[in-house]
């Protein structure tokens, strides 16, 4: 017998795993402030790391984390009023939260 994570679980796990990525991404973003108020030559370096590719696509990362932990608040904030948890509701809302998520990432950049 092979259990299969329904789609609102992997989902859930994924909001979990995005809130880290949020709390990472924000002591950067705090540190990169730091690093700018050192003087030009610290901010000349900085700039040369968010070139790379990596850092760039860790920044697209962090965006999308955003967006998709927003689209999940509204979620919960759609089940704190008792809507939403009939099994395809909560799968058709689910698509439509990672739909959602992809395109304000999309639309940010």
């Amino acid at each position: 017998m092979i259990y299969r994570l329904p789609l609102t679980g992997i989902v859930s796990i994924t909001h979990r795993m995005t809130g880290v990525v949020l709390a990472m991404g924000l002591i950067l973003y705090v540190a990169s402030f730091f690093i700018i108020l050192q003087g030009n030559d610290a901010y000349e370096q900085l700039q040369a790391i968010l070139d790379y590719t990596i850092i760039r696509m860790a920044i697209w990362f962090f965006v999308y984390a955003l967006f998709f932990h927003l689209c999940h608040g509204i979620r919960h904030l759609i089940w704190d009023v008792g809507e939403g948890f009939e099994k395809d509701q909560m799968d058709r809302n689910a698509i439509i939260e990672l739909a959602l998520s992809f395109i304000l990432t999309l639309i940010f950049y």
